[in-house]
């Protein structure tokens, strides 16, 4: 028991506190790290691309909504929970809403 203690001892103390361990001990670069990018340049408000994602996104988003809380509505409203979809339809509504709407603004939107 006594090695296995000294091991851990001598372990410990074997790196300073002040020197890296790993890949941040490199400190020659080979290469030249970029710039960072703006969050956001104003160029971008002129671009039809900006618009067409935002209205695409609105648009996934609303119908999203309408129609998951419309289906929501229904099950609530209904005179028995037979005569609904029940939890299992609103459940498909909403996985079936996001399937669809990823599916038709993922090229658009990204």
């Amino acid at each position: 028991m006594e090695g296995k203690e000294e091991d851990v001892r001598l372990g410990a103390n074997k790196f300073s506190e002040r020197q890296p361990i790993g890949t941040t001990a490199q400190t020659d670069k080979d290469y030249n790290e970029p710039p960072p990018a703006p969050l956001f340049e104003h160029g971008e408000l002129y671009s039809w691309s900006f618009w067409r994602a935002g209205i695409a996104e609105f648009v996934a988003t609303f119908l999203f909504l309408y129609i998951t809380v419309l289906t929501d509505m229904g099950v609530n409203r209904a005179p028995s929970k037979c005569a609904s979809v029940g939890i299992q339809g609103i459940a498909w509504a909403f996985g079936g809403m996001i399937f669809a709407l990823v599916y038709c603004t993922a090229g658009i939107s990204g």
